[in-house]
Parts: structure tokens; C-alpha cells; sequence
């Protein structure tokens, strides 16, 4: 397997670190708009397998030509996700299987944005899932944390947990502080405006996907291994518009721990228009407002000695066990800073969401896991994928009983 990375920022950098503990690919290629940023991550890895490149996401001819370059097998996207598409086509005229942790951008519905869905996160891809079914290529598509290993917690509670779901309900928390910032996200800030700010959408069996408002539903969940009690809301995600694809649900939705005082700086990036990415002229300059908010804050990658706490990625789901009786299981991954921190030298936030791509190619690499077309984490044996992350990366997962009610 030889492998091209695409962005070598916060998971971009983990990913690499992660990956070459193992030995299932042959060349891994470190590439960036920043030529320096790729070579700082690879002088990091110091693995003769690694080396770096320059590479412009946004170009499709720029990812295809680099990738045939190098004979690449398999193209990992992680950059902003603005770049999935430049980087999904790519892949696919170098003749690639193609991997990604975000999908393609939503546009809201026009007249109904709260009601009703417009353009959503990943159509522009499972627009073509034909064509790389014949083309015998494959898009794994949401396969990070948050989609990604939520997906596969799903596949395995309909396979395995339950006879009927009545819910699978992603909820996202943590208790990570930042020392010496009042305001200090631990993700790109680019892609938690886009998540936050556009309309969530949920699915229910007899509507189908629509849409509420940001914000909307809040709920109190408690997380496991001492973070506890977090409000979540509801926020786009991947993990709505993947799962009803693949398994059965009465409903499907993804609820994020923000808390009040993050929800308050978005609303009013929303309010002055710092959340848009149209350019408007400063100074005889185009540049947009959300990445001046992006520039102006720190880097998420820089983050982790100054970060404390762990975070909780999870699902909850409420049914009908295997046996008959009501049933209602959290299944999660907790990260602590610490670990992290001094076993890979990267943030929580952005191992965990690292670690998982890494664990698919290598499933993918041993034919463990194999297909062809556009397919989410629920079109895969979930558990293979959760032997190798506990196993083989020394990541355990957990399960959580939960008695039959609400989370709040």
C-alpha cells in the first residue's frame, strides 16, 4: 500500500505519527500547500518510508499528478473539507482508492433551511458512486471519529446489540481546558463554523432527512470516565446522511457538547458575518471572514501542552435487545491529553480523530475490509475494526448499560 496524505496539519501530523507504528504500508507521502509544514512532520515521524511533498488541495490535477508520481494505491484526505471534492476527483483520475474523515459541503435549502434540506454533506460524492463502481475503486467516506468510528459503533450495535433501534444517537463531550486562552477550539475553527452553523439535519423513518435550527434540542448527557455531565445540541453531521444508508432506524441524530460559552461566540460570528466565506475587500485586499477568525486564533495542532482533560467520542443507542426486552447501550472512545500527549507527541482531539482512518487502511491493506463505490463505515464488519483499534493500536472502547429513559 503506498499511501499520499493530503494535509499535514493537526490530524494530518497525527495520522502520520500513528501510522508508521505499523507495518502495513510501503511508502506513506506527506503532502501540503506549506511544503515546510510536511517536512516538519515527517522529520518528526523519522521513518524511511515517509517523505514530504507540495501539494495544492485544491486543484484535482495537482492531487492527480502528484499521486501518479509516486504510484499511490490510496489517497487520504485531510485537509478542511471545502477541499473534498478537488481531492475525491483527484484520487479517482490517478486511479486511486480514496479515503476521507469529512464530506462534501451542504448548501442550505433556499426558502426552508430549518424545515427542509438543500444541497446535503456528501450528495456531490454519492452522486458518482456509480462511477467508481465501475471503475472497481473504492471511497471510504466519513471515516474519522466523528463520522468514522461512530458509524462503526453503529454497524455493530444493529449487528450484534439489537433486534430493533429506535435510536442511534451520536453525542460528542469533553472537559478539556486550555491554559492561558479564554477562547481556544481544539479543531479547525473553518470546520466547526461549518458544522455549527449550518442547519443540523436529523432523520426519522417515516419523514426522512430535515432540517432544525442550530442549536436546536439541547439535551444533558453525562459521559464516561469522570467527564460527566455536558449539554449537547443538535449540529450537522455525516453520521445522519451516512447511517440510514446502510442500517435500520427509527431515527438517526448527532448531538455535540459546544457548551454556552462556545454557542455564544458562534452566534455572534453569525451575527457580524464572520462566518462567511465570501472574500469582501479590506484595504484593497479580498479576504474572507472566517479565515481571518481562523488566523486569528491558535493553531489546534499547538495546542496540546497546554491542554487538559479528555475527550469522549460515543453513540447512544435505545431499542430492543437481541433478547426482547428494552435496551439502551453507550458505546465510546475516550482520549485523555496526557496519553496523547506523551505517547504521540498530538492533542486528543486530533489523535482520536487520526487513529481510525489509520486502523481502515490498514483493514483495507490486509483485506480484512473490501469493497468498491462511494461506502460509509456501516458498509463494513464492525468487528474487525474495533479488535485492531483495542488490540493492535492499544485503544480500548467502551460499552455503557444505561437504564431505559432520557439522557437529561
Amino acid at each position: 500500500m503506498r499511501i499520499l496524505l493530503v494535509g499535514s496539519g493537526g490530524v494530518g501530523d497525527a495520522f502520520a505519527r500513528i501510522a508508521v507504528r505499523r507495518p502495513f504500508f510501503e511508502q506513506l507521502v506527506v503532502a501540503d500547500y506549506d511544503l515546510a509544514r510536511a517536512e516538519r512532520t515527517v522529520a518528526a515521524v523519522d521513518d524511511p518510508r515517509v517523505l514530504a511533498a507540495q501539494v495544492d488541495a485544491s486543484s484535482a490535477q495537482s492531487v492527480t499528478d502528484l499521486a501518479r508520481a509516486h504510484q499511490v494505491t490510496h489517497v487520504m484526505n485531510a485537509v478542511d473539507p471545502r477541499f473534498v471534492m478537488p481531492v475525491f476527483e483527484g484520487a479517482f483520475a490517478a486511479g486511486a482508492d480514496y479515503l476521507d474523515m469529512a464530506m462534501s459541503l451542504s448548501q442550505p435549502h433556499p426558502e426552508h433551511p430549518h424545515r427542509q434540506t438543500g444541497v446535503m454533506l456528501g450528495d456531490e460524492q454519492f452522486a458518482v458512486a456509480t462511477d467508481w463502481e465501475a471503475a472497481g475503486r473504492l471511497a471510504l467516506v466519513g471515516m474519522g471519529v466523528e463520522p468514522g468510528l461512530s458509524d462503526v459503533f453503529a454497524r455493530y450495535a444493529c449487528d450484534h446489540l439489537f433486534s430493533q433501534v429506535d435510536e442511534l444517537g451520536t453525542r460528542d463531550g469533553s472537559n478539556l481546558t486550555v491554559d492561558g486562552y479564554e477562547f481556544a477550539p481544539s479543531f479547525s475553527i473553518w470546520t466547526t463554523i461549518e458544522e455549527c452553523l449550518n442547519p443540523p439535519v436529523v432523520w426519522e423513518a417515516d419523514r426522512g432527512w430535515f432540517t432544525t435550527a442550530p442549536f436546536s434540542e439541547p439535551e444533558v448527557f453525562d459521559f464516561p470516565d469522570g467527564i460527566g455531565p455536558v449539554e449537547c445540541v443538535n449540529v450537522e453531521h455525516e453520521e445522519v446522511l451516512l447511517m440510514p444508508r446502510w442500517l435500520d432506524a427509527k431515527r438517526v441524530t448527532f448531538k455535540y457538547g459546544l457548551g454556552e460559552e462556545f454557542i455564544d461566540v458562534l452566534r455572534t460570528l453569525h451575527k457580524l458575518g464572520l462566518d462567511s466565506t465570501e472574500p469582501v475587500r479590506v484595504g484593497g485586499v479580498q479576504v474572507s471572514p472566517r479565515d481571518v477568525v481562523a488566523a486569528c486564533l491558535p493553531d489546534p495542532a499547538g495546542l496540546g501542552d497546554r491542554m487538559h482533560g479528555k475527550t469522549c467520542a460515543g453513540l447512544w443507542v435505545t431499542g430492543t435487545g437481541t433478547d426482547g426486552q428494552p435496551r439502551e447501550v453507550y458505546l465510546y472512545h475516550v482520549v485523555d491529553n496526557d496519553w496523547s500527549m506523551q505517547e504521540y507527541g498530538a492533542q486528543c482531539v486530533v489523535w482520536q480523530t487520526a487513529v481510525n482512518p489509520v486502523v481502515a487502511l490498514e483493514l483495507l491493506a490486509t483485506g480484512a475490509w473490501s469493497g468498491s463505490g462511494v461506502l460509509g463505515p456501516e458498509a463494513f464488519d464492525a468487528v474487525p475494526f474495533l479488535d485492531l483499534l483495542r488490540d493492535g493500536y492499544g485503544s480500548p472502547w467502551g460499552l455503557r448499560e444505561q437504564t431505559p429513559g432520557p439522557a437529561s
